[in-house]
């Protein structure tokens, strides 16, 4: 991906401490904290994290940890350097999602995000870095804690700077589904449903998810942003983290019941199919049968 040089995001918030990458003119500093109680917390979680809930399955009510496989710590060199490309990212997904809004005559609202290193506060709770990058919709922030990137080479196979990319882009899709108030009917929906049934509704909002990344893909790679080998990155990081791929690697065997997020093969499918529209009218996995995901 062509990023060096490109426009930094002014809504990014450094929480990883003193000497950190910072965007907007100075250090970030923490933000309040939206209020709530415990049962909303743990309902923002189930629904919005990328970790243990979000990009890696699991569906319980807290977040699941992703065992650790020795993962080496990012330099600090090397750390910054993702902090400065997620930047250029998050600020690719502002220029394509307000464009998109407007063509559809709504208002854009950028979301923020947040670096932080081992463990964060959110609206939607504490998180510790093992949940992986997630979304909160309480406070309309992305978490990321940047030492991800090593997780992802390293213990899921999907290298390269456009698989980290997919990641982010998938996040802010989760925000602009919060936007579009899907999100809420979702969690509407969950004392209404039996763990199976809103399983496969968590199934549904994933894979748009992973559609909306790829309308955002498709908008850079009008730009020219994109490089040769990218949007393969980008499949491989939505491969590795299909719930069957997941749960082969870590119990040996899949329970399809228990899927939140999508086979391999759909976020695949439907990251493929966002890419190819590059609209954001065409993404309904809601009102299709559960065999055409």
């Amino acid at each position: 991906m062509k990023w060096k040089g490109g426009r930094r995001s002014s809504n990014v918030e450094d929480r990883r401490g003193s000497g950190g990458f910072s965007t907007g003119g100075g250090g970030l500093g923490m933000s309040g904290m939206a209020g709530g109680g415990i049962f909303g917390i743990i309902i923002m979680i189930i629904i919005a994290l990328f970790g243990g809930g979000d990009l890696f399955g699991g569906g319980g009510s807290t977040p699941t940890e992703t065992p650790q496989t020795g993962i080496t710590e990012t330099s600090n060199k090397t750390e910054d350097e993702m902090a400065e490309f997620v930047s250029v990212v998050l600020a690719y997904t502002e220029d394509a999602w307000t464009q998109e809004f407007a063509n559809n005559n709504m208002a854009y609202v950028e979301p923020t995000l947040v670096l932080f290193s081992g463990q964060v506060q959110s609206a939607c709770g504490v998180a510790g870095s093992q949940v992986g990058p997630f979304y909160c919709p309480a406070d309309q922030k992305l978490y990321i804690d940047l030492s991800f990137y090593d997780q992802l080479s390293q213990e899921y196979g999907a290298s390269g700077d456009f698989a980290m990319a997919y990641v982010v882009a998938h996040e802010v899709g989760h925000h602009v589904q919060n936007l579009l108030g899907i999100m809420d009917q979702v969690q509407s929906a969950r004392n209404q449903l039996s763990e199976t049934e809103y399983n496969e509704l968590n199934v549904r909002l994933e894979l748009q998810a992973d559609y909306l990344a790829g309308v955002w893909a498709r908008y850079v790679q009008d730009q020219g942003v994109l490089e040769e080998g990218d949007f393969e990155e980008a499949l491989q990081a939505a491969f590795a983290v299909g719930d069957d791929t997941l749960q082969k690697q870590y119990q040996g065997y899949v329970v399809p019941d228990s899927f939140t997020h999508g086979t391999s093969e759909q976020r695949m499918r439907w990251f493929t199919k966002g890419f190819e529209t590059g609209d954001l009218s065409a993404g309904d996995t809601f009102n299709i049968g559960y065999d055409e995901l």
